[in-house]
């Protein structure tokens, strides 16, 4: 008899569970997420279903907890013979938790109802301490 799955985390967005669903392959640790085409198909239902589910055999819980606790690198790895990149920061409380979503997901999804599939792009940073947002207009932040 196969072995019940066990939660290591979970996911509001798709993004993120596929990001740390790819650092556990990279380490050679089979896992799953539970309802990622569910939440794929419409993104509203992710909290209705208690968001998407990165799961793990129970013998490798608490390689995948520590591998997903680990602290976000200062700097990026680039190709060969290049400098790193450093990271980007908040510029409120320093952290390095930020993301930069890409879209308006309301206004993206308001235009879809009104039945014009536009994306609206956003220019905002997020940190995910803080809660700050931002823009990054090239080296001048502005909260």
């Amino acid at each position: 008899m196969a072995e019940a799955l066990v939660n290591v985390e979970k996911f509001r967005d798709l993004t993120a569970a596929m990001i740390a669903r790819s650092l556990l392959e990279s380490d050679g640790i089979q896992c799953f997420l539970q309802d990622e085409n569910f939440v794929r198909m419409d993104w509203g239902y992710s909290q209705f279903i208690g968001w998407i589910r990165l799961q793990v055999a129970p013998a490798d819980l608490e390689r995948a907890r520590e591998l997903l606790a680990a602290p976000i690198p200062e700097e990026l790895d680039v190709a060969d013979g290049e400098e790193p990149e450093p990271q980007p920061r908040c510029p409120h409380c320093g952290s390095l938790d930020v993301s930069h979503p890409g879209i308006r997901k309301g206004w993206s999804y308001f235009l879809l109802w009104l039945g014009f599939p536009v994306p609206v792009p956003s220019d905002r940073w997020h940190c995910e301490s803080c809660r700050v947002e931002w823009i990054d207009d090239g080296g001048a932040f502005s909260l």
